[in-house]
């Protein structure tokens, strides 16, 4: 608290301020008893919440305020500016909302108030509540899991939650495993993204280490490899995908790793503390990302990969060159335009003849969505489980959400798969407003960040293919909006150090897709 209260910025907002002070959906960063607020005005309303994005400290004094809430400028969650909570990911709780009073001029923030009863997921018993479907099963301890079976308590839900998870962890945030984690800069321990008792506190029922044999929709049941079966009225689907092995000699020695689940992180952890030198093979983000955090442990990095370009086709070449630069200067050595052809107990050998030393491999050449368990019930898939933009599977009920979904992308009309922590998280939201019979469309705009070498990137949009990329601002000096285009059409942004300008590009794609209207053609595309 001593701390906090250093850095407090602003006026004491509990004395008052003029409410000149503040313009329309304006913010002024405060304090109130030691702790930063933020003052909102929309119209003649004012609004007081907490300064400090709850999902990884942003500040919400540099957000956006639209349609009644504030969005965080570090990775777009967002929060309801009359009760706290939140309705956007990645944020899952709410921020503390205070009491304002506007008399003479002046606009007074008294006191907290207490929490919503909504805030804290405790589910309502009167008639109004949702009874139906009288049991839900969600498959699936991820993103979209843990968000819909949240979602569902959120909006009153009073039926039976399940959730059949395989990992033996409670659901925590797979995005830091490649971060904080991994550099050392988080605990292991500290990453659940909810204590084992808030599924008992919401009677969500959660079960780990849990494999789910097979779906049976004419009978409206799951089978468990034990041979249990599980009845549901509606059910989702939230398998996420799996890492693509690398087939070459000595793939599968003891200090290969691949980088998916907390459990994969806790055994890289415990070769990484004691190795000297890591060879990672497939130049992607995963891979930036654990080259990164092995270098914060003082370890000599090798990148391989086999693109010419870094990044080239995600990002275009300007950025990818600046992202390889930024990591060269750290120390990481790449091999493009090559791969691994051998590995053994110390070193990797590549097909251009090259050899590296290696006390630990890591390899993140991509992941495949787990679909076993849809194609089995018979359920359509093609490349992933397709699903309209309700997110339901051709199977009336069941649902699909995350890395599995093959949805009808609004902005363009296509069907994508997406593999983005936050995409998932809406999807679970929205899956489980319609399997309350809401009809909520899917319209949420892509968005994703990255972290590599104490640098941030943050990505609006999606950006399949494109022809032409342009950079307004300076690169070299981190200040800067890169757009991707296909036929002179903007599909989506990367921002560096750009945080407003990501919000509002958000904000322009979403009115984009609100001006198309019904995109139910794409359906069939």
């Amino acid at each position: 608290m001593a701390d906090e209260t250093e850095t407090l910025k602003g006026p004491d907002l509990s004395v008052g301020v003029g409410v000149d002070r503040i313009a329309d959906s304006g913010v002024l960063l405060g304090h109130v008893d030691g702790k930063p607020v933020i003052l909102v005005r929309q119209g003649e309303d004012f609004f007081a919440l907490g300064a400090v994005c709850t999902h990884q400290g942003g500040p919400l004094a540099e957000g956006l305020v639209i349609d009644g809430g504030v969005r965080c400028p570090w990775h777009h969650a967002c929060f309801d500016l009359r009760t706290g909570l939140p309705s956007r990911p990645p944020a899952l709780d709410p921020v503390d909302c205070y009491q304002v009073e506007v008399a003479a001029g002046t606009a007074t923030v008294t006191r907290k108030r207490p929490p919503e009863p909504r805030a804290s997921l405790k589910r309502t018993r009167d008639a109004t509540a949702a009874a139906r479907p009288a049991s839900i099963v969600i498959i699936g301890g991820g993103a979209a899991g843990l968000c819909a079976a949240q979602t569902l308590r959120r909006e009153g839900y009073t039926g039976a939650v399940t959730m059949l998870s395989a990992d033996d962890s409670a659901p925590y945030d797979r995005t830091n495993l490649s971060k904080g984690v991994l550099s050392g800069d988080m605990d292991e321990d500290a990453n659940d993204l909810h204590p084992l008792h808030f599924y008992r506190d919401n009677e969500i029922e959660l079960r780990l280490g849990v494999h789910v044999e097979a779906i049976r929709p004419a009978e409206r049941e799951v089978q468990l490899a034990n041979g249990e079966r599980v009845a549901y009225e509606a059910l989702l689907i939230a398998t996420g995908a799996e890492p693509v092995k690398l087939d070459v000699p000595g793939a599968s020695l003891p200090h290969v790793h691949y980088l998916r689940s907390a459990a994969d992180c806790h055994r890289l952890l415990a070769q990484a503390r004691s190795a000297k030198s890591a060879v990672i093979i497939g130049a992607s983000f995963i891979g930036l990302e654990v080259a990164s955090g092995l270098c914060a442990r003082g370890m000599e990095v090798h990148v391989v990969g086999r693109e010419t370009s870094l990044m080239a086709n995600v990002l275009g070449k300007e950025l990818g060159a600046f992202l390889q630069e930024l990591h060269e200067k750290k120390g990481v050595v790449f091999h493009l335009d090559t791969t691994a052809s051998t590995i053994h107990e110390d070193e990797v050998i590549l097909t251009n003849e090259e050899t590296l030393q290696a006390d630990l491999v890591v390899v993140g050449i991509g992941v495949r969505p787990r679909l076993e368990l849809a194609e089995a019930a018979g359920l359509a898939v093609d490349r992933g489980v397709i699903v309209d933009r309700f997110l339901e599977t051709s199977s009336q009920g069941i649902y699909a959400a995350g890395d599995i979904a093959l949805w009808p992308e609004p902005l363009t009309g296509e069907r994508v798969r997406i593999e983005h922590w936050v995409v998932a998280e809406h999807q679970g939201q929205t899956a489980a407003l319609n399997m309350l019979g809401r009809k909520t469309p899917y319209e949420a705009v892509p968005f994703f960040w990255t972290e590599q070498q104490g640098f941030g990137l943050s990505y609006v949009g999606h950006a399949k293919g494109f022809d032409d990329v342009r950079i307004e601002g300076d690169l070299a000096q981190r200040d800067c909006t890169v757009s991707y285009r296909k036929r002179g059409r903007e599909l989506a942004a990367a921002f560096v150090h750009r945080d407003h300008a990501g919000l509002l590009k958000e904000l322009e794609f979403e009115r984009i897709i609100g001006a198309n209207g019904d995109y139910s053609a794409c359906q069939s595309s």
